[in-house]
C-alpha cells in the first residue's frame, strides 16, 4: 500500500458508509484523482485496485478497524489533513451529509488525529466548495 492508496481508502469508506456508493460519489472520486498533486503518477488502475481492496477488507471480519487501521498505517502525518479533506469532499459531493458519513468522518479523524478545528475549517470548506446555487 502507498499513501495514496491509505488516502483512497478514506474515500470509499466515506462513499460506503450509507452502505450505496453513488455514481456522483465515484465519479468526484475518480476526478480528484485525476486532478490533484497529491495523485501524481497514480493512475485510475492503482484508484480501482484500491477501492476494490478496501472494499473487500470492509467486507471481511473486522473490516472497519482493518480498514482503518491500514489508513493509520500508510497516511503519514503531512497527509492527513489533505486524506480528511477529501473524505470530506466525498461525503459532501450529494449536496447534503448523511448521519452515517458525518459518524464516519469522526472515526477517520479520531484515526488520523485530526484536531476539532481543523475538522471544523475542513467542513467549512467543503460545505462551501458543494453548496448548491
Amino acid at each position: 500500500m502507498t499513501p495514496q492508496d491509505g488516502i483512497v481508502y478514506t474515500m470509499v469508506l466515506v462513499s460506503a458508509a450509507d452502505r450505496n456508493m453513488t455514481d456522483m460519489e465515484l465519479e468526484r472520486l475518480r476526478g480528484l484523482v485525476d486532478r490533484l498533486p497529491v495523485f501524481k503518477r497514480y493512475s485510475q488502475k492503482k484508484l480501482a485496485d484500491a477501492a476494490e481492496a478496501c472494499a473487500k477488507l470492509l467486507g471481511g471480519k473486522n473490516g472497519l478497524d482493518r480498514c482503518l487501521a491500514a489508513i493509520k498505517k500508510e497516511v503519514p502525518k503531512r497527509l492527513a489533513t489533505t486524506a480528511y479533506a477529501l473524505a470530506c469532499d466525498i461525503a459532501a459531493a450529494e449536496g447534503s451529509v448523511k448521519i452515517e458519513e458525518m459518524q464516519l468522518l469522526d472515526l477517520l479523524a479520531d484515526t488520523l488525529d485530526i484536531g476539532r478545528l481543523e475538522q471544523e475549517a475542513i467542513h467549512f470548506a467543503a460545505g462551501a466548495r458543494y453548496r448548491k446555487a
